[in-house]
């Protein structure tokens, strides 16, 4: 991996490794999920957003919304869930968020909330139960008690929406009215992923594949590529690799999804 430096390069942050047995359990547990009934869906959940939040309510306000699209939303509304649950858990942990950042994360977890409200009012008795989280993956995080730890997971969360919503946009070209509702969320979450970064002292883009924290590193997989459209775009511009990954976002499918928020989902 490039070790190219900038000026708009974070400053370096304590390393949150985990030990090899954590690792090997995370493993475990992400491919036990993978074959759980919340994330069979099939390939049209392969790249769905995971900010899907402002739905049209009235898309198929006369024909009622075909099982497939069900399917769909109920995928998007398990992981506004998740988020949901995280900011919410956090706001509500005793001395863990400081009190200049109280405001900000209550922003994100207002935000998030209103997702789950409106696909739950979409879906309607459709709409599937809450799953149960656990946020310390199975002992390897504790960001209820730690800040740090806190935020890196908030990071991850955020990024990992960002690019999962790439990897939707194509499949939801053929729906306008989620297109658009898509976008809308898609730059709120990146807006999220931004201030988060920022409070833990990093860039504000994502910058190669790099992450200070090991553990989350499957949410930048792939982040280091500088071709698009065919062209390595490091060959027709001046600026640097830096530069050019900040860039783009590259998108996120099922399997990886289900390598990050698949460790936090137990049931």
């Amino acid at each position: 991996m490039s070790n190219t430096t900038s000026s708009d390069t974070p400053p370096s942050m304590p390393s949150l490794d985990l030990e090899p047995e954590i690792t090997e359990r995370l493993t475990s547990r992400r491919d036990a999920l993978r074959g759980a009934g919340v994330w069979g869906l099939g390939a049209a959940l392969a790249s769905l957003p995971l900010g899907l939040g402002v739905l049209a309510k009235s898309a198929f306000a006369q024909q009622g919304i075909p099982q497939q699209v069900q399917d769909i939303l109920n995928f998007a509304l398990t992981l506004e869930y998740l988020e949901a649950e995280y900011y919410t858990l956090g706001m509500a942990a005793p001395g863990l968020i400081p009190a200049a950042h109280r405001p900000i994360f209550d922003l994100i977890r207002v935000h998030e909330v209103q997702h789950v409200e409106l696909l739950q009012s979409v879906l309607g008795g459709a709409a599937v139960a809450k799953p149960e989280f656990d946020f310390t993956a199975g002992g390897a995080f504790a960001p209820f008690t730690d800040y740090a730890q806190f935020q890196v997971l908030a990071q991850a969360f955020e990024d990992t929406g960002v690019r999962a919503y790439k990897g939707g946009a194509a499949g939801l070209a053929v729906a306008p009215d989620l297109l658009d509702a898509g976008l809308q969320i898609h730059s709120v979450e990146a807006r999220h992923a931004s201030e988060v970064r920022a409070l833990r002292g990093q860039s504000r883009w994502i910058q190669f594949a790099d992450t200070d924290v090991a553990a989350i590193a499957a949410v930048y997989a792939g982040e280091d590529n500088t071709t698009h459209a065919g062209i390595d775009v490091t060959g027709i511009t001046n600026v640097g690799p830096l530069g050019v990954t900040e860039a783009w976002d590259e998108p996120l499918g099922v399997p990886e999804v289900l390598e990050i928020a698949g460790l936090f989902i137990v049931s």
